[in-house]
């Protein structure tokens, strides 16, 4: 069975796309890779890993972007080849959907990017599955057009990301109404626990964010039904590169699942 065909019939679980926001070094991503990895298998969670080969949409210019574009996909290539699991990757241009489809099993589109025609387009003619977040400025209906515009090129494997809704400049809301919207487009759909509750906008150039309200948001989408969450992860959030403000530590990730599977069963 196809990787895309799992992931929208897991009818049993959701699935779970987690890692580090952006590959920092040459290590972290096959120690946060081995420690979800060992967490999904004994909870029967279908699996991706996840991490930014670079990172272009950065508020201030002095924010970290990555070790190299080659270098960050050359990792993500062997974490796949060495745990033989999936691996989504960000892309921000056409000529990056055409560099990341020879590394990943699935391009992202970033929330900012969804509407860029363009990118969309490309992505979609690589034939890879199509990963798009929501933007924080589009209704859930709206997404019908991505989805459009996708299956237009021929390409029927995409998956939808809620990732909240501009409250003003500096928060986000999660309005979960989204789920079932988005999922009348017959694609899986995605809820992002870690960025829903970040709060942009900082007049320091990073971002903050409310990881404690991160479980409140996964168990909310689990039991609406939501196909697969979406989450970043660090051994050391205080100490990540990228996005360390809304992310979950990686200790922390076995008892959430573990409340995550019980929602899931009760409601199967």
């Amino acid at each position: 069975m196809g990787l895309y065909k799992k992931l929208k019939e897991n009818s049993d679980n959701f699935f779970l796309i987690a890692g580090p926001c952006v590959i920092e070094n040459r290590e972290m991503p096959f120690e946060i890779a081995e420690k979800l990895i060992e967490i999904t298998n004994k909870l029967n969670i279908l699996f991706v890993f996840k991490a930014s080969y670079r990172k272009a949409n950065r508020s201030s210019i002095d924010s970290f972007s990555g070790i190299g574009d080659l270098e960050g996909l050359e990792i993500l290539k062997k974490v796949k080849q060495k745990y033989n699991i999936p691996v989504i990757t960000d892309i921000h241009s056409k000529e990056e959907a055409i560099l990341a489809a020879d590394y990943v099993d699935i391009l992202q589109i970033p929330a900012f990017l969804c509407r860029q025609t363009d990118i969309l387009l490309a992505a979609a003619n690589t034939k890879k599955i199509v990963n798009v977040k929501k933007g924080q400025f589009l209704s859930a209906d709206s997404m019908k057009f991505v989805v459009e515009k996708i299956n237009r090129e021929g390409n029927n494997q995409i998956m939808l990301t809620d990732r909240g809704t501009m409250f003003g400049y500096q928060d986000l809301i999660v309005d979960f109404r989204s789920i079932p919207i988005m999922q009348e487009n017959n694609v899986p759909v995605i809820m992002d626990i870690t960025h829903s509750l970040q709060q942009p906008n900082q007049t320091s150039g990073v971002a903050g964010g409310q990881p404690k309200m991160i479980e409140t948001i996964a168990k909310a989408s689990v039991a609406i039904g939501v196909d697969g969450l979406f989450m970043e992860t660090h051994p050391n959030p205080k100490e990540a590169k990228s996005d360390g403000a809304n992310m979950l530590s990686l200790d922390l990730v076995p008892e959430l699942m573990e409340k995550l599977v019980r929602i899931k069963k009760s409601i199967i």
